[in-house]
């Protein structure tokens, strides 16, 4: 793709003062939209470790010391407030967690750029090199994904790098905008971003991380003891600030449900799990979820979703890979990544049970592909090859094609 022209951006101003961060964002509370970006650390600790955050205004680019001695970042928070003035980002939900985090509300009104390219039919999580790539012809600098933000002090070639990042998006924003409107899919969007300003999104609820180690037995009594394991390691990691698998990693939460340790030496026999940590205040802590999720009436234990497991009802693979087809079909017609529309869960739920399917039934979801998969499942439409393509014709139709 021919480079083109790269537009002129204003020369990024740093900041490492509650004072100089006040003057700095006090102009953009009169924007009509400021682009957001932050860069952290996260390998070490359950909760992002805030470096930097890069605001990009209309004439301003201001890069914000995170780690600056004495910062109040109450100036920050005001504007991520501000309901006057949209938020763009893209990928947000990391960006969102801090925030979240730090200020115990989340930016509002929010955009998110890779979302929206997902709708406008950009393909599936599309990065923003490449979708400023394919919006503007341009390329940029990503040499520092990977540095260490935390190290102080930061290089000019890591700064240049971090206001790259909200003055591009300004473009990308507004070309995406208006590609949206003529399309008529802003809507669509809006839908997308209301789960973006909703905190449940971004707080894990222990009591459902069980739900993420797949665990295959239909066995009440021991997924109740994972459920209380898993709940129990989420908030020790919460507490202590460490990464849930460092602290316990999965296997070892599988094997405690499997084996049930009630004394400190079989808890320390667990695959993972060491002395020091049995020994421990987390090791007790175990120990006694342990107990209680043993002590549950049978009426309180969980089950595993439909579909999972030995038990229950299974979704017809060869059903679910009609779906996969009809969903990539329905998303080829109508330019959206296919990702957006449904996932392999929503595929099975509506092969077991259409009711449980959820979001794909409502709304934008439903017209593009909900509403024909439902069809497709009841027999009232079939899948035929037209032209090289795919696509979902009513029975009688394709009956009276075949007999022409």
């Amino acid at each position: 793709m021919a480079r083109s022209s790269s537009p002129v951006f204003p020369a990024p101003r740093l900041v490492v003062s509650t004072q100089d961060l006040e003057e700095a964002l006090a102009p953009l509370h009169q924007e009509r939209y400021v682009t957001v970006d932050t860069e952290f650390m996260r390998e070490r600790t359950y909760w992002p470790e805030l470096c930097l955050v890069q605001i990009g205004g209309e004439k301003d680019v201001i890069l914000i010391d995170a780690q600056a001695e004495g910062l109040d970042l109450a100036p920050l928070a005001a504007l991520m407030a501000d309901a006057g003035v949209l938020k763009v980002f893209h990928a947000a939900r990391q960006d969102l967690e801090i925030f979240l985090h730090l200020f115990d509300a989340l930016p509002t009104p929010v955009f998110d750029t890779q979302v929206a390219a997902m709708v406008a039919g950009f393909g599936d999580q599309v990065g923003y090199d490449s979708l400023v790539g394919s919006l503007t012809g341009s390329s940029i600098d990503k040499s520092h994904r990977f540095t260490d933000w935390s190290v102080r002090p930061l290089s000019e070639a890591q700064l240049t790098y971090a206001a790259g990042d909200v003055t591009w998006l300004r473009v990308v924003y507004e070309k995406l905008a208006r590609k949206l409107e003529q399309d008529g899919r802003l809507e669509w969007v809006a839908a997308e971003m209301a789960e973006l300003e909703e905190p449940s999104t971004f707080l894990p609820d222990p009591e459902r991380q069980w739900e993420r180690l797949r665990a295959r037995t239909g066995n009440r009594r021991m997924l109740g003891i994972l459920r209380a394991v898993a709940a129990l390691r989420e908030r020790e990691a919460q507490r202590l600030d460490v990464p849930r698998q460092r602290l316990i990693r999965d296997e070892s939460l599988l094997e405690i449900a499997a084996t049930v340790p009630t004394t400190l030496e079989a808890l320390a026999r667990v695959r993972g799990v060491t002395r020091g940590l049995a020994e421990g205040r987390t090791g007790q802590a175990l120990l006694d979820a342990v107990r209680q999720a043993q002590a549950l009436p049978d009426s309180q234990l969980p089950r595993l979703p439909k579909g999972r497991g030995k038990d229950g009802p299974k979704a017809s693979s060869s059903l679910v890979a009609m779906f996969k087809v009809l969903l990539a079909a329905c998303c080829e017609e109508h330019d959206v990544a296919p990702k957006l529309v449904a996932s392999q869960d929503d595929l099975e739920a509506l092969a077991i049970d259409p009711s449980q399917a959820g979001a794909v039934l409502t709304g934008w979801r439903a017209r593009v592909f909900g509403n024909a998969a439902v069809a497709l499942r009841d027999g009232r439409v079939a899948l035929v090859v037209r032209d090289g393509r795919v696509v979902s014709l009513p029975v009688g139709e394709t009956a009276e094609q075949e007999v022409g």
